[in-house]
């Protein structure tokens, strides 16, 4: 006769193995840490970014909300939920992520006028959890793209806007040294 505590630990172990059972095979496995990954580093290159020039939600930030859009999806797509129910896994995202980025906006006087800060982190970490759901949905390319359009966007943009002041500038310095001549 079996001793009654081996089967009651037996039944524990199964227990266990049954809960770490949602991996079946390498292949699955292989295909999580990627969608992971990619979402992570790509969130990394955005949050580096926003660190970079100084803002508040930098890579640690801009990481986790990415990989944790990712897993929000993913982990619909293992569970079985069809498209039509992922949408409403990808709205929840969507709203959770908005209150997070209304957090980062700040509304402040500055010199008497009213300033609005934070705006293009709040974007930015929008933009983040989209590209985590698409790297969690195994759009990895659609991803990678988009991280690429964000980060011209970051640093195009504001290298033009400061080129085209230097212009105006300097065209206005010179018109001020006309009429003085």
């Amino acid at each position: 006769m079996a001793d009654p505590s081996q089967a009651w630990w037996q039944q524990i172990a199964t227990t266990i193995a049954s809960e770490f059972s949602d991996v079946p095979d390498a292949g699955e496995a292989t295909r999580i840490v990627v969608r992971l990954m990619v979402a992570g580093i790509l969130g990394g290159l955005l949050g580096w970014e926003r660190e970079h020039a100084g803002k508040a939600a930098g890579i640690r930030t801009h990481m986790l909300v990415a990989m944790g859009a990712a897993l929000f999806v993913l982990v619909a797509q293992q569970v079985g939920i069809g498209p039509a129910d992922n949408s409403r896994v990808i709205q929840g995202i969507v709203a959770g992520v908005g209150f997070l980025g209304a957090g980062t906006i700040l509304k402040g006087d500055g010199d008497g006028e009213s300033q609005v800060r934070g705006l293009t982190t709040a974007a930015g970490i929008w933009l983040t959890a989209a590209i985590g759901v698409a790297a969690g949905l195994g759009r990895e390319m659609t991803a990678v793209l988009s991280t690429v359009l964000a980060l011209a966007v970051l640093w195009a943009i504001p290298m033009l806007h400061d080129a085209t002041q230097g212009r105006s500038q300097r065209g206005g310095k010179e018109k001020d040294k006309a009429k003085v001549d």
